[in-house]
């Protein structure tokens, strides 16, 4: 009973992430159009996040002399990584193929789980994995503009190997007795992904004072600051909190299926907000990536096998990629 109680909570805490997430695009593309370098517009959202997440960074600062290594790793892949490759990849290939392979990040789940941990999958997670990347394809609408870029797609790749690491690294921090809290996880890793964008980014060329204007969204004129605030705070501090707590009721596999409904958010809430049209192939995309995440999350992660299983270090993060989903995304 207490278990799942327990499931249900995660699974609702799963979906305010992916709805967390799957908003930011929706209030980022307005300040984009207004002129924003969506560099730059990443930089924002990291560093107005980290900026919110320091106090706790400070209170958790134990962190750092516990689990330095997988908090570089946190900051590196699960934040600064999926959004760089997502951004670099969507210069060279269209976003809707970019956005399909970086959300092959649950299929990577599974293989990092069943080949390197060596434990077993539900069927359940996989045919949810294989039913959510097939109605992705439709959300996106991958054959309006497929482009064999190969630099584009291994990009892209990188971005999904990041997402992948996302989950497990969310995972991994729940280990036993050296638990690492998720909010000082989350607060380092935003530090740490800021300063890597720091660099990329170059936020000293940034025209700031577009922050202080209004921008045009779907006809209706929002203040910048507005949509800059639901980003940082919501599709950032919010979402990365409740995708990391998500991960640790459900487990890796379930909660990246889960995630894919960020796709299909960002979609709806375009089509409602941005007045995007929605085409047919896109509804029955967005009905069959709800299956498959219905279906990955109605049983239980079959528990290890009680042969030997390769040791996992509790501080090296495994290397193996969610925008502003537009990234986690992100995008």
């Amino acid at each position: 009973m207490h278990a799942s109680k327990g499931r249900n909570a995660g699974l609702g805490i799963a979906l305010a992430s992916a709805f967390a997430f799957g908003g930011s695009g929706v209030a980022a593309k307005p300040l984009i159009e207004a002129g924003l370098d969506p560099l730059h517009m990443v930089w924002l959202r990291a560093a107005g996040a980290a900026l919110i997440m320091l106090p706790l960074a400070w209170r958790h600062r134990d962190l750092l002399r516990r689990k330095p290594v997988f908090l570089l790793g946190f900051g590196l892949l699960a934040v600064a990584g999926v959004q760089a490759f997502y951004f670099a990849s969507i210069s060279r290939i269209p976003v809707g193929v970019a956005l399909l392979v970086e959300y092959l990040g649950p299929a990577l789940v599974l293989g990092w789980i069943r080949f390197v941990q060596r434990r077993p999958v539900t069927r359940a997670a996989v045919a949810g994995v294989v039913l959510a990347v097939t109605g992705l394809a439709c959300v996106v609408e991958v054959w309006a503009g497929l482009s064999f870029d190969v630099l584009g797609l291994l990009l892209a790749l990188g971005a999904a190997c990041c997402q992948a690491c996302y989950f497990i690294l969310s995972d991994h921090g729940d280990d036993g007795e050296d638990r690492a809290d998720p909010l000082g996880v989350i607060a380092y890793g935003l530090l740490i992904g800021t300063a890597v964008l720091t660099v990329v980014s170059r936020p000293w060329q940034m025209d700031f004072s577009l922050l202080g204007g209004d921008v045009d969204m779907g006809g209706t004129r929002v203040a910048a600051w507005l949509l800059l605030g639901w980003v940082v705070l919501i599709a950032t501090v919010l979402a990365y909190v409740t995708g990391v707590i998500s991960v640790r009721k459900l487990s890796p596999q379930v909660a990246g299926v889960v995630a894919c409904l960020e796709a299909v958010i960002a979609t709806v809430l375009a089509w409602v907000l941005l007045r995007e049209h929605l085409s047919l192939p896109q509804i029955l995309g967005g009905a069959l990536v709800l299956l498959g995440a219905f279906i990955a999350q109605s049983q239980a992660p079959k528990p290890p096998s009680p042969g030997p299983v390769a040791p996992v270090a509790p501080d090296v993060p495994p290397v193996a990629a969610g925008e502003l989903s537009a990234p986690r995304t992100g995008a």
